[in-house]
């Protein structure tokens, strides 16, 4: 921690910075008072001669600069150095990590004779799917990467929002088998999907979305927030955190630490 004075300006700024990055702002700090200290000088500088009729000196060179723009010019060289300043200063905090944890649509019931893992779904969960993936488009919450369960009903789900939002067909997809069947394995499914996200991700993704089914889904999304969370069918908990990387997110925010930043559901009015 320590004070930082911009050259001419009686304010002191506190910030806490590493070594590196307190020699970096000294060094902007003194580039800016050396081009300033060169401007005043030359708007001071007045050639002198000696005028041939009265031979008495005489003033030629440049014009001074008025007061009011060597102030107007101080103030820009500030402004910049703050500006500069306050940018090593967020490169310092680390990135948020937003995880989108989204259980599939409402599924069909028709076929009694289909495997659970083989049942499509409803019209009612196409609907539904199509107005969440609006919504989470209009949000800005749009998947770089989505982990996505390979029962039928995730894929459907998934594919209906490709559909509709260009982001979510640019993301890189995974399907991941074990999605479907963690998911029924009481506290298991946070752990599980921590493993998974650290495994596929990459520290220039900040969004992933991980698709899957209850009771493994709400049980991950509790977990992570510290809250009670609900997810029913389309329901998709945003979760936040900050971390260089998703490994460091998760062990910074552990369980609990997760901030829940809403639940996107279709009736939802967001």
């Amino acid at each position: 921690m320590f004070n930082f004075m911009f050259p001419f300006s009686d304010q002191a700024i506190i910030f806490n910075f590493t070594s590196i990055q307190r020699k970096t702002i000294w060094q902007i700090a003194a580039q800016r008072f050396q081009i300033l200290k060169s401007e005043m000088n030359a708007s001071a500088t007045v050639g002198v001669g000696t005028c041939l009729s009265t031979s008495k000196p005489l003033s030629i060179g440049l014009t001074p600069v008025p007061i009011c723009l060597l102030r107007r010019r101080r103030r820009c060289l500030m402004i910049g150095a703050e500006t500069e300043v306050e940018l090593a200063a967020s490169e310092a905090q680390p990135a948020s990590r937003r995880l989108i944890l989204l259980r599939h649509a409402k599924s069909s019931w028709q076929h009694p004779s289909l495997r659970d893992h083989d049942r499509p779904l409803s019209k009612t969960g196409r609907v539904d799917a199509v107005t969440v993936s609006r919504k989470l488009q209009r949000m800005g919450w749009i998947p770089q990467l989505i982990l996505c369960s390979d029962a039928l009903r995730t894929r459907e789900t998934l594919n209906i929002m490709q559909e509709e939002a260009r982001g979510f067909l640019e993301a890189e997809v995974h399907f991941i088998s074990s999605y479907y069947s963690i998911a029924a394995m009481d506290g298991q499914t946070a752990e599980h999907l921590q493993r998974t996200i650290c495994h596929y991700s990459r520290d220039e993704l900040f969004t992933i979305m991980c698709m899957g089914h209850n009771r493994g889904w709400e049980e991950a999304a509790s977990m992570f927030t510290g809250a009670s969370v609900e997810l029913k069918t389309c329901n998709a908990a945003l979760l936040e955190a900050p971390g260089k990387s998703w490994e460091e997110a998760f062990a910074v925010a552990g369980y609990g630490g997760w901030k829940l930043q809403g639940i996107v559901t279709p009736s939802s009015s967001c």
